[in-house]
């Protein structure tokens, strides 16, 4: 099933008025959650937005709070989510590092009590989109057993590259398991086995049933320790820089997941450069590599569904028109 940006952008911006967001929030929040569609990236798109409404609804997440900054150092900043809407609250960090790169060749936000920033990678086009490199990333749940056990005790803690491009931005965005939550919530949605083994059973052999992996918690970090070893680090930097939660302190139920860790980093590289010299840089690697370069696809999906209608999970969208139109 396939509609129009418009109308998915206006469904979900009237279901978030009605879940108490002011009107320009409401927007912008449901831009970037239909921009991860559009992207092809439901699973943290659409997908994502009926929890999000769920979690709104019990006052996990509070529509009325702002992210602001509680400390700050030269071009490095500490802020408090105040448990507010996540793309919202990460949407407006990032604004921020790339301010403080503006003004500074780099900038740096670490943002503590926050939600879930839905798609990571929206932050990385940001930043591109602004002509800085942008690095970030979030801790989350324990959902990621730490290499050598069988318990979730780390997170996926997603991390996002990005370095602009006027050709088409290089964006990377993965969770430290091969497969995100989302991703294997999205195989299992349509059906699909994984295309490589995603994790474990729950008699410990290596699967592509996205269902069993779900079931068993045991997702596969990608590298195998080196995956386990950098999502271990990503949750220090993020806890001590923001003073926030670590992924031990954050409650392990998906529909509880709040007071998450961020950092925003955005790099000026322009600053340093004689004009046109990064990109010349940024387009020889791209050139070199002869295959597909990180986003690529990204934006062939974007200009696909941009034409033929982004596609949504019926059951998902009949769930979020009933919310509209019960609220209204």
């Amino acid at each position: 099933m396939r509609v129009t940006y418009r109308e998915l952008h206006d469904v979900l911006s009237r279901a978030l008025e009605r879940a108490g967001l002011e009107p320009e929030r409401a927007q912008l929040s449901a831009r970037l959650v239909a921009d991860a569609s559009r992207d092809g990236v439901a699973s943290h798109g659409l997908n994502l937005f009926p929890r999000l409404l769920r979690m709104i609804a019990t006052g996990i997440v509070d529509v009325r709070a702002r992210a602001r900054c509680v400390s700050a150092h030269g071009s490095i900043e500490r802020w408090d989510g105040g448990r507010g809407v996540g793309n919202l609250n990460a949407h407006d960090a990032m604004s921020a590092a790339i301010a403080l790169a503006r003004a500074h060749g780099i900038g740096c936000v670490a943002l503590a009590n926050t939600n879930h920033w839905m798609r990571g990678g929206t932050y990385g086009w940001q930043a591109a989109d602004a002509g800085v490199i942008g690095v970030c990333w979030t801790n989350t749940l324990p959902n990621l057993p730490p290499w050598g056990a069988d318990v979730a005790r780390v997170g996926n803690n997603p991390l996002v590259i990005a370095v602009p491009r006027p050709d088409g931005h290089v964006v990377l965005d993965m969770a430290m398991s091969q497969f995100s939550y989302g991703a294997l919530a999205a195989h299992r949605l349509r059906g699909e086995m994984l295309p490589v083994p995603g994790g474990f059973d729950n008699s410990g052999a290596l699967t592509q049933d996205p269902a069993a992996i779900e079931a068993s918690r045991r997702p596969l970090p990608i590298g195998f320790w080196k995956g386990s070893g950098l999502a271990v680090m990503l949750d220090l930097i993020a806890a001590t820089l923001s003073g926030g939660r670590a992924t031990h302190e954050i409650p392990a139920d998906p529909e509880q997941e709040t007071g998450v860790s961020q950092v925003f980093l955005a790099l000026d590289a322009s600053s340093l450069a004689a004009p046109g010299e990064t990109i010349r840089i940024v387009d020889a690697i791209v050139a070199d590599l002869q295959v597909r370069y990180p986003g690529e696809r990204t934006l062939e999906t974007r200009r696909r569904n941009m034409t033929d209608g982004i596609p949504v999970e019926p059951s998902i969208w009949q769930d979020v028109l009933g919310y509209v139109a019960h609220t209204s």
